[in-house]
Formats: C-alpha cells, sequence, structure tokens
C-alpha cells in the first residue's frame, strides 16, 4: 500500500492465481497444465526464431499466426478467415480487451455464480455492471435462466471449475434468442470433449469465442490466446489493442502458436491421452467414494461425501501432490479441482488418496 495509489486502486480485488510451487519433486496438479510438452515443431521452430531478429520488433498483427488458426478451423469446415481472427497476450489479455470493448453498456453482464473468477475482477477494474446467473442444482448453465435483458453473456463452455459441457444446441438457442447484445464463448478446454461453437461464427454476428493455448496446445509458458468472430467485432478488438499495445505477441510466440496449430498429430495425441487419463482418473476416484461432474476438460471436480475438500487438499499436499481447493462459494467447499496429469502423477495421487483414505 502506498500513499500514492489513487483511490481506485483501493478498491481493487485481483484475481489469485493458482499456485506455482517452488519446491521440488511435487506432483502438480491445480493448474491444468497439459501433461505431455509442446510439440518437437514447436521448439524446432522457437530455436529457429532466437537470432540475430530478436533485435527488431515482431509483426504488430501476427499475421502469420493468424493464418494458421484460420486455415486450422477452415480445415475444420468453419470457413474462418484471417480477418475474423484476433490474438494476444494470453487469452487473459483478449478477455481484458472485449470486457473493455463491448461489456460497458447499460445494462448488465451476465455470468454464471460459479466460473473463471477473472471475470469478476475485469468488472471491477473496468467498473461494469455485472449479474451473477446461479448454476442448476447439478452445478450445470440453465440457457433459460440468460433470457432476460442484459449488456452482454459470456461463460467458459466447458465451464470452469465444473467441467461441465453446454450443448452447441443450447448455444445456439441463446444466440437466437439474445440479439441485441454479445454473447462470449470461453473456450480454454474445448478441445478435450467438445466442439468448438466457431463453427457458428459465420451464422451469428454477435457470437465472439475466446480461445488459448495454454491448454490443448501445451504452451502455459508463452502466453497465447485468440478470439474468433465477425470481423467487425475483431475489428473492434484492433482498435483497443492498438490503443493499449501494439505488439502483444514477440517473435517466438508467433512462430510457435503457428507451429502448433500446424502440428495437428502431436495436437491429436495429446488431447487422447487427456481424454484416456481422465476417463482412468474418474473410474479410480469413484471406486474410492468420490463423486465427480461429468468433465469435457482437462480436469475434474470432485467431492468426498465424507471428507471436506479442506482436509483433503491439506493431506494431498502434506504427502507431495497439489491439487485447486477454492473453499467458496460454500456449495463447492467440498470440490476438489484435480488436473488430469500424466499416468505416473495419477498414479501418485491415488496412492496418496489411499493413504489418506
Amino acid at each position: 500500500m502506498s500513499k500514492y495509489w489513487s483511490d481506485f486502486v483501493h478498491q481493487l480485488e485481483p484475481y489469485v492465481p493458482g499456485e506455482q510451487p517452488k519446491m521440488n519433486k511435487l506432483v502438480k496438479l491445480n493448474t491444468n497444465e497439459h501433461p505431455l510438452g509442446p510439440s518437437p515443431k514447436v521448439l524446432e521452430v522457437i530455436r529457429a526464431e532466437a537470432d540475430d531478429r530478436l533485435r527488431l520488433y515482431p509483426d504488430p498483427d501476427s499475421a502469420q499466426l493468424k493464418e494458421a488458426i484460420a486455415a486450422y478451423y477452415s480445415d475444420k469446415g468453419y470457413g474462418v478467415e484471417r480477418e475474423q481472427v484476433f490474438v494476444g497476450n494470453g487469452s487473459d489479455e483478449v478477455l481484458a480487451h472485449l470486457f473493455l470493448g463491448f461489456f460497458k453498456q447499460d445494462k448488465p453482464l451476465l455470468f454464471p455464480d460459479i466460473t473463471y473468477s477473472f471475470y469478476k475482477v475485469y468488472c471491477g477494474l473496468y467498473q461494469i455492471d455485472y449479474e451473477s446467473v446461479p448454476l442448476d442444482d447439478e452445478l450445470a448453465i440453465a440457457v433459460d435462466d440468460y433470457l432476460k435483458p442484459n449488456g452482454g453473456i459470456i461463460f467458459p463452455n466447458p465451464n470452469a471449475p465444473t467441467g461441465r459441457l453446454l450443448p452447441l444446441s443450447d448455444i445456439e438457442r441463446l444466440l437466437q434468442a439474445n440479439t441485441e447484445s454479445l454473447v462470449v464463448v470461453d473456450e480454454a478446454y474445448i478441445d478435450f470433449g467438445g466442439e468448438s461453437a466457431i463453427s457458428l461464427i459465420n451464422q451469428y454476428p454477435n457470437l465472439l469465442v475466446t480461445q488459448t493455448l495454454s491448454k490443448s496446445r501445451s504452451l502455459a509458458g508463452l502466453r497465447i490466446g485468440l478470439a474468433v468472430g465477425n470481423a467487425a467485432l475483431i475489428d473492434g478488438l484492433n482498435r483497443i489493442k492498438d490503443s493499449f499495445n501494439s505488439y502483444p505477441l514477440d517473435r517466438l510466440a508467433i512462430a510457435a502458436g503457428a507451429a502448433a496449430f500446424d502440428d495437428r498429430e502431436w495436437f491429436d495425441k495429446g488431447c487422447e491421452l487427456v481424454i484416456s487419463q481422465r476417463d482412468w482418473l474418474d473410474g479410480e476416484l469413484a471406486q474410492r467414494g468420490f463423486e465427480s461432474l461429468p468433465s469435457a476438460a482437462n480436469f475434474l471436480f470432485s467431492r468426498h461425501p465424507q471428507h471436506s475438500g479442506e482436509s483433503l487438499a491439506k493431506g494431498l499436499r502434506e504427502q507431495g501432490v497439489i491439487v485447486r481447493h477454492f473453499g467458496k462459494p460454500e456449495r463447492i467447499a467440498d470440490y476438489l479441482r484435480i488436473t488430469v496429469g500424466n499416468p505416473e502423477q495419477n498414479q501418485a495421487l491415488i496412492e496418496a488418496l489411499d493413504t489418506l483414505l
């Protein structure tokens, strides 16, 4: 705290990221990082780019990366053009720009009460009025609860931290009933069990889809995020970006991101690993009395009816395994968000739970 702070800084409640522990030999299952490393082709292009050209500014348009993203989704039949793609320094920066650019409205922004906690932080930062819409009794998003006047709608799909997937049919129903404001689908985890709403962007000009390369493409350390939508929406994001930081992505990130989208075989291999390990882990947890929500993400949201979430998280940490425990709101206080690791990490988790239980 400083006497030089403005009153506004005192009012902020910053986002608290998952712990990045400094201790060695911890089994780290708390921040949803990919258990498989990045594509060898990604590492190859990073080495190739790390030369004298680092003295030069990178391409402010990140054209190489945008073209790779557009090509990937066009090959899936979505018909995405480069002008429909925006990229930024992690999806958090992309989200920050769109909150400022689209959600400062006369009516409140709507998002789930249990969801990515950065949404409330952005509302505080930009002084955006919002309304938290409760998840239903099964901790799922109920589309009908969003069919009311609003200044925008945003939600992750699959939702975080629950991992539950909203079908594209429900998203389309929401878009059809909500034509006067923007709907943002935040797809950080979509590649682990769902179909992207990017398939709908050419039908609905009020749809914007955000993604990250931190999860399914194993590049959390490079900070690359993107948005895909109507070209007019992307133009608005570019206006904000160029009023804030014209060079959000460095030369290495642009080349690495493009390579990650180009290496589809490695991407498919990584997703298959996570999905198979998620199914195995879900079964092992169920055998030990855990109740897990249906997950389409690279994590499980699980509780044990006879043990508190706090005590389980503490006990696991004492055995060298860290998972995410939120504690609030109260109805998820007994849940743990458990990242799906590699087979060795997942086995270590199960053995630690056997000791605790």
